[in-house]
């Protein structure tokens, strides 16, 4: 759940040096940490990136772990590394031990400006009309129609709270970005028999990824029940499920950024 901020980028997980977020499987790691132990600051770097800093990681504090890829014949690291594009076939994993900066002494991160949620939900209408899609209102259903290539949402109304219904269209778009003209997401090769439960939580966890990005703050909604058996059914065959879906998560999240409209993005990202 991201709940805590980190600059820029509202509810991502953020460097300390670069500024730049954390992605996919990195994210999930991070956030977890960050609830776990209780964290209300997003930012984080390895103990040489915070001496760079001027501040001494303290004693005794335990990292968390972050992985990135890199390919043999290159010298770039990706935090994507399943769907990285490269002609060699050797692929490392590296991993880097990161602290947040509530472990560390000598840093004191800037305040967070506080942003009204009227105004949040204003952006978040911008960025999902922004896209596009064709999303239709009405009945008590919300899902992605593949072959008219719509959503489908209950009224605004019918969601207890702004930010259930904004989850639940976030939800709906990623899968809009499976099409094969948009992200061309085919997980029936990877994941055989279990590929719609695969899907469904490639298409959760593009919502948190979503609603991080718009400042947006995610949580348990009733319909996760129906499909939280299913997902630890994919979890629990596939050690490697957690990263490939993370990844494709972050894919779909990306391209819903790239088409949300320029100015919408430079709003959100100002923020």
């Amino acid at each position: 759940m991201p709940w805590h901020t980190s600059g820029r980028y509202a509810f991502s997980p953020i460097n300390v040096v670069s500024k730049k977020p954390y992605r996919g499987i990195n994210t999930l790691c991070l956030w977890a940490a960050a609830q776990a132990k209780r964290y209300e600051n997003g930012e984080w770097g390895t103990y040489n990136q915070w001496k760079d800093k001027g501040a001494q990681v303290r004693k005794g504090e335990k990292a968390t772990t972050v992985v990135f890829w890199k390919w043999a014949n290159t010298a770039t690291e990706s935090q994507d590394g399943e769907d990285t594009k490269s002609g060699s076939r050797l692929l490392f994993t590296r991993g880097y031990s990161v602290f947040n900066s509530h472990q560390v002494d000598g840093y004191a991160p800037k305040p967070e400006p506080e942003i009204p949620m009227l105004d949040r939900i204003e952006r978040a209408e911008q960025f999902f009309r922004g896209i596009g899609a064709d999303v239709r209102h009405g009945g008590n259903r919300a899902y992605y129609a593949p072959d008219g290539d719509f959503i489908q949402m209950p009224p605004f109304g019918a969601f207890h709270e702004n930010v259930a219904y904004y989850s639940t269209l976030a939800h709906e778009h990623t899968h809009y970005t499976a099409k094969d003209n948009r992200c061309d997401r085919q997980l029936g090769k990877r994941f055989g028999d279990m590929a719609y439960a695969a899907e469904e939580l490639v298409a959760e966890l593009g919502a948190a990824f979503t609603l991080a990005h718009l400042g947006l703050s995610t949580g348990p909604r009733e319909d996760h029940s129906q499909y939280i058996n299913s997902w630890l059914k994919v979890l629990r065959a596939d050690s490697k499920a957690i990263f490939t879906a993370a990844s494709r998560a972050q894919h779909a999240t990306d391209y819903l950024i790239s088409h949300a409209g320029q100015s919408v993005q430079e709003e959100v990202a100002a923020a």
